[in-house]
C-alpha cells in the first residue's frame, strides 16, 4: 500500500484529503501543517510520497521539497497548489518535485498521480505541463545541443507530442530499429527508465516542449 504524507496548512483540506485517499486504498501515515514539519515527518515516517502544498508557513513547499529530496532521495514529492504559476512550477521541478497538480483536480486524479509517482514515474497534469514547459524552455533552452543530438531531440519532441515509435519512424523516415536505438541512447543520457521519465527530464532541461 502506498504510504502518503500530507503537507498543507489548511486542516480541513488535509482531513478531507485523508478520508478520500484512504477510501481509495492509500495509507496516509501523517500530516504536516507547515514546510518545516513536513521535512521532519518525512525523515521520521519515511513515506513513499509527500503531497506538498506550495504555499505554507515557516518553510514554503518548494524549499521543503528541496530539503526532503536532498536528505532522502527515495522519498518522492507531488506538489499541490491553487494556481499553475509558471515560475513556481519551474522552481518546484528544479527542487526535485516528481509531480505537480492544481487543487481543482479530482481526488481520483490525485490518487492516480500519487500511485504513479510512488511506482517511480514522473508526471504532471496536462494543463500544468503546458505552463511549466513554457517557463523551463525559456530559461534552459541552451542545454539541448549540449546533451542530446539533433536527431535525438527530434525523436524526443515527437514522443512528447504523443507519437508511437512507428509514427516517429514514419515522420523522420527512419526504421523502427533506428528509433529504438535513439530511445536507448536518450534513456542513458537522461538517466531515464521509460518514455514518460525521459520526456519530463527533457522538459526540465528545455529540450522539448508540450502544447
Amino acid at each position: 500500500m502506498t504510504r502518503i504524507l500530507l503537507a498543507d496548512d489548511h486542516r480541513i483540506l488535509r482531513e478531507g484529503l485523508r478520508r478520500s485517499l484512504e477510501a481509495l486504498g492509500l495509507d496516509v501515515v501523517g500530516e504536516a501543517a507547515d514546510g518545516a514539519q513536513s521535512v521532519d515527518l518525512a525523515r521520521s515516517l519515511r513515506p513513499d510520497v509527500v503531497l506538498m502544498d506550495v504555499t505554507m508557513p515557516v518553510l514554503d513547499g518548494v524549499e521543503a521539497t528541496r530539503r526532503i529530496r536532498a536528505a532522502q532521495p527515495d522519498v518522492r514529492v507531488v506538489m499541490l497548489t491553487m494556481h499553475a504559476d509558471e515560475a513556481t512550477m519551474a522552481r518546484a521541478i528544479r527542487a526535485g518535485a516528481d509531480g505537480y497538480l492544481v487543487k481543482d483536480c479530482s481526488t481520483d486524479e490525485i490518487a492516480e498521480m500519487l500511485t504513479k509517482v510512488a511506482d517511480g514515474h514522473t508526471a504532471v497534469s496536462r494543463d500544468v505541463a503546458v505552463s511549466m514547459l513554457r517557463e523551463v524552455h525559456r530559461t534552459q533552452s541552451g542545454m539541448a545541443e549540449e546533451l542530446v543530438s539533433k536527431r535525438e531531440e527530434e525523436v524526443l519532441q515527437l514522443i512528447a507530442d504523443g507519437c508511437s515509435s512507428a509514427e516517429v519512424a514514419e515522420r523522420l523516415f527512419l526504421s523502427q530499429k533506428t528509433v529504438k536505438n535513439h530511445l536507448a541512447s536518450i534513456y542513458q543520457k537522461l538517466d531515464a527508465r521509460d518514455r514518460t521519465q525521459a520526456v519530463l527530464r527533457a522538459v526540465r532541461m528545455g529540450i522539448v516542449r508540450l502544447g
